[in-house]
């Protein structure tokens, strides 16, 4: 008897002492969750105004590429006009 009642009193000691740890832990977490959760946050406000310029960028970017298209189409259709005019001339002087 005496030792059943040793290993209820071990078992009761021990299951109080390992809810204590748990609830330790569980405690540490929750205050590193919070610290987490500060972080993630401030880093969220960072990207947030890298992203906006980041979008300043792609809207400078998109409009000089629309510059330079225009500027190639209209470089592209001058050339092409010029051959375009030679060749009506060596056509009219075959005739």
């Amino acid at each position: 008897m005496d030792a059943i009642l040793f290993l209820q009193i071990l078992m009761y000691i021990l299951g109080s002492i390992l809810l204590v740890v748990l609830i330790v832990l569980g405690i540490k977490m929750i205050i590193t969750m919070n610290k987490l959760e500060k972080t993630v946050d401030n880093i969220n406000s960072k990207l947030d105004s890298l992203n906006k310029v980041f979008s300043i960028i792609d809207v400078a970017t998109d409009k000089l590429a629309l510059v330079t298209d225009r500027v190639i189409d209209s470089i592209s259709s001058f050339i092409s006009k010029i051959f375009s005019k030679k060749k009506r001339k060596e056509d009219d002087t075959y005739e």
